[in-house]
């Protein structure tokens, strides 16, 4: 079953911000690791108490890392299974040599810059 927009958008909301936690607080992340189920629930993803979930916390510079749109699909398809996968890479990812002068100055300034990671793209 497709989200509706509005669900879509509160899925993106809570997904960046397990996103987040589990890039700035190693105890959450050990947390989604270990219990998945409440840490998610912590950002607003609320699971069926049935279902299950992977976790996939693999280094996007391995290769596996996938687009906001992968990461939505999964979450549909486990709607549709009790299977819930998410992809929480280990750290984001930002290339530097690939910003220009003004978005250097916007990450130095401490405007928000979105990284090539799954979850902006």
């Amino acid at each position: 079953m497709a989200l509706s927009e509005q669900a879509r958008a509160d899925f993106v909301g809570a997904y960046t911000r397990t996103l987040i936690a589990a890039w700035s607080n190693e105890e959450f992340a050990a947390k989604l690791e270990s219990d998945p189920r409440p840490a998610l629930a912590e950002n607003g993803i609320e699971l069926p108490a049935d279902a299950k979930i992977k976790v996939d916390r693999s280094d996007p510079s391995d290769g596996h890392q996938g687009t906001l749109d992968t990461q939505v699909a999964l979450f549909e398809e486990g709607q549709k299974t009790g299977v819930y996968e998410f992809h929480i890479p280990t750290s984001p990812q930002v290339d530097m040599a690939e910003l220009n002068e003004d978005e250097l100055a916007g990450v130095a300034g401490g405007d928000f810059y979105c990284c090539p990671c799954c979850c902006c793209t």
